[in-house]
């Protein structure tokens, strides 16, 4: 590689390191300003940081099919996966559901094969079901597993872990209507203004603690906002310039560095079972992409 190729792959890895502190962000902030109120400052700083730095697309520019659609995807996807980490009922919890998250990529490569005809081989489905299998060890923990004793925990807090898996479908389907509709154009700024401005608006008929600012607080939500901006500005500099596969095989491994981070960042420390559980995750990622990576 060349210095450009490698200085590009060095932001796309940056990207992917940026990505990774999501989880453990999100769930600190939901704890100081309320899920709402935490995930709406969150994007705000974020949309004001994209814009910033890359401006507004122009609307007529974008194809309309992947302007709304896409938008609407996008914006339902980041509230999705905002509300369910700060919704849960404890950060061991919110731990889970970033996990869920991460059946994203092996679920974009299935829904490739119906929306864009993307061809494969028999190993997509062992991968799948690796993937799934990971979560369900996840979310089992350390102790005795039976679907009786899962379906109570998903009963424990239902909203929160149906808006995990519903992110983790959501984000599959954006992927595939961005390659199939989007021409090239990135309506990401535009956006992330619509998810910070549906947030407040949310935010206006919920019953949350009044936001106390403090430093600690305040750093955190700068961070976080400011590091989403930096990491989509990054991702996309790395995928049109780096090496692609070593950034799409690098990107596979978010969810251990996702979760290390994150329990670290929360005190937490998760069982053998857990950590098993987001390597299946992983595997099954890989094995997915495997399966398709000869087809193009």
């Amino acid at each position: 590689m060349n210095s450009a190729t490698q200085r590009a792959t060095v932001f796309g890895l940056l990207a992917i390191l940026l990505w990774s502190t999501s989880v453990g962000l999100l769930r600190s902030i939901s704890e100081h300003f309320g899920p709402v109120g935490g995930a709406a400052l969150i994007y705000t700083v974020s949309a004001v940081c994209l814009c910033l730095a890359r401006g507004l697309p122009k609307i007529r520019e974008i194809p309309p099919r992947y302007l709304w659609m896409g938008g609407a995807l996008f914006v339902t996807y980041e509230i999705s996966l905002a509300l369910a980490i700060g919704l849960a009922h404890s950060r061991a919890q919110s731990l889970e559901l970033g996990m869920i998250n991460y059946l994203w990529p092996s679920l974009t490569i299935l829904l490739a094969l119906f929306i864009n005809q993307q061809r494969s081989n028999l190993w997509l489905w062992p991968g799948l079901a690796l993937s799934l299998a990971g979560i369900i060890q996840v979310m089992k923990g350390d102790g005795a597993w039976s679907p009786l004793q899962m379906w109570h925990n998903i009963l424990d807090n239902p909203l929160a872990y149906g808006l995990a898996f519903a992110a983790a479908l959501i984000w599959a389907l954006y992927c595939n209507i961005t390659r199939r509709w989007s021409e090239g154009k990135n309506g990401v700024s535009l956006f992330f203004c619509a998810t910070a401005l549906v947030l407040w608006a949310k935010f206006t008929f919920v019953n949350e603690a009044p936001m106390h600012f403090t430093w600690p607080s305040s750093l955190q939500l700068l961070f976080m906002g400011i590091s989403t901006a930096v990491a989509y500005s990054a991702w996309n500099h790395g995928i049109q310039r780096g090496n692609m596969t070593l950034l799409a095989t690098a990107s596979y491994f978010t969810p251990v560095l996702s979760a290390l981070i994150a329990s670290l960042w929360l005190g937490l420390h998760p069982g053998w079972a857990f950590w098993q559980g987001v390597a299946m995750v992983v595997g099954g990622s890989l094995l997915c992409w495997l399966a398709t990576r000869r087809y193009g």
